[in-house]
């Protein structure tokens, strides 16, 4: 039941990486073909901005796919639920709220 969560929510993650990558992508070919000054352009700070927003969003949705994928192999291994820090077990409760966390509440 755990494993098929993370499964959906790698593939939920996989998605939406794939879709800000399309969005980061898509901005980068926009601003080419514009001889534009992002630092004395209007609109050039919304450009800069909305840039920064994707890269990190990107940044962010990678680095959940990079979790849950770390998740899966700590089910393999036999150490999933269990905390990195106190090695107590994770409560069912966290596990259910964040399928790939990697610490208890006390240890986060």
């Amino acid at each position: 039941m755990m494993r098929d969560e993370l499964v959906r929510l790698r593939a939920e993650f996989t998605a939406s990486a794939a879709t800000l990558a399309a969005d980061l992508e898509a901005l980068f070919e926009a601003s080419r073909d514009v001889n534009g000054d992002d630092e004395h352009d209007p609109e050039g700070a919304t450009v800069g901005f909305e840039r920064a927003q994707l890269t990190a969003m990107l940044a962010a949705a990678r680095q959940r796919v990079d979790e849950v994928d770390e998740a899966l192999r700590r089910m393999e291994t036999g150490s999933f639920g269990v905390c990195e820090g106190c090695g107590q077990p994770i409560p069912s409760e966290r596990l259910r709220a964040r399928p790939f966390t990697r610490s208890c509440v006390t240890c986060a």
